[in-house]
Formats: structure tokens, sequence, C-alpha cells
């Protein structure tokens, strides 16, 4: 059985990225869209990165930037894989040298094959609840628009928590899953008791 990786998003306290990857945590999100709640400025990001130890990803989220900001960002923080979340298309993606993966906002209509089709670079579809605005809804979707095979590496996003993680990943078997309101007490403000309780939800439904 492959090992569901587990992806925490939305990081702003070095104590937080701590409790991550001792709980075993693949990947670290930091988010660079200023209007979130969760927004670090590169230099709290560059201070949260230096925790990250080897083999843990760290990643950065964007929305509709600017190259210059992306780039920016990549001078001042080391980014291992970048995240874009509003209406990139494939060449604003591809363009700054990183493996990097998309994300889709599920909703009935939306055919997941045809948007998987016009990022053929992408590392990976990421499939989150369609909300108002960018991220951060804590919704869950109806996994079964999933199609059975999107030519992507899938990552599980939308509403996930200690509570229904382990469903989700015995009904979709994605290659992730990601999590971030869903392990925290305010926004931004990860709970360590939450993150470990959503990776060993993981772990177990995984066998």
């Amino acid at each position: 059985m492959t090992r569901t990786r587990v992806k925490i998003c939305g990081l702003t306290r070095v104590d937080d990225v701590v409790a991550a990857v001792e709980a075993g945590a693949d990947a670290i999100g930091l988010v660079f869209y200023p209007p979130s709640p969760r927004f670090v400025s590169f230099e709290r990001a560059a201070e949260l990165a230096a925790v990250i130890p080897p083999f843990v990803t760290t990643v950065g989220l964007f929305v509709n930037p600017e190259p210059s900001f992306v780039e920016d960002a990549l001078r001042h923080v080391p980014l291992q894989l970048l995240q874009f979340h509003g209406d990139e298309p494939e060449a604003d993606c591809a363009r700054y040298g990183r493996p990097w993966i998309k994300a889709a906002r599920v909703r009935p209509g939306v055919d997941l094959v045809e948007f998987s089709a016009c990022y053929p670079s992408a590392a990976g579809l990421l499939l989150d609840a369609f909300v108002e605005g960018y991220g951060g809804g804590g919704k869950v979707f109806d996994w079964s628009l999933i199609p059975a095979d999107l030519g992507k590496r899938l990552i599980l996003s939308g509403g996930l928590d200690p509570d229904n993680v382990g469903e989700a990943v015995r009904r979709v078997r994605p290659w992730a899953v990601d999590v971030s309101s869903g392990v925290e007490t305010g926004k931004g403000i990860k709970d360590a008791a939450l993150i470990a309780a959503f990776i060993a939800g993981v772990r177990h439904a995984d066998g």
C-alpha cells in the first residue's frame, strides 16, 4: 500500500513547524497571498523554512501572483515546490524553474480531466472545495466528483480534519492530503495535538 503523503499548510509560527515535522509531515506550506490570514512575509517565511529539516518539502502557495513577486519569494525563501491557487495558465506556473502543483476548485460541472490537460507539466493537482475567494474555506466537497484517473498525482484538500481524513484516504486513495484550518485553534495558529491526530488518522487509513 502506498503511503499517503501529508502537507500541513498555512503555518505562521516556528513552534508549529517543529510540531508538524515531529509528527511526521512530509511538506510544510507557506502562504504568500496577502489577503489570507495565514499570509507570511518573506522574512518570516525564511525563519520558518530555516527549521524545516532535509527531506521535508517547503512549499510556497501563490494566488495569481506577479512574476516579480514569485521571483522575490524564491530569492528570500528556499522553496522546493510552488503551489498555484488562482487562475494562472500553464505558462505562468512553469516559468520559475521549480516543480509546481495546480489547485482546482471542485464543484459540479467542473471537468477535472479537461482541467488537468491544461496543466501538462504540473507535478500534481490539488483538489479543493469551491468557495468564494481563494483557499482556506474549510469546506468538504463531494469526493464522488473526482474522476477515476486524472493523469496526475492527486492531492486532496478541502475541509479535512482528524475526524474525516481517514475516510477521505480510504475512499479517494490520493497521493497526498493537505490540511490547514482542520488542525487550527485560530487562523494560522496550529495545534500540535490536532496535527498529530490528523497524521495518525492518515497512517491508520493507509493500513
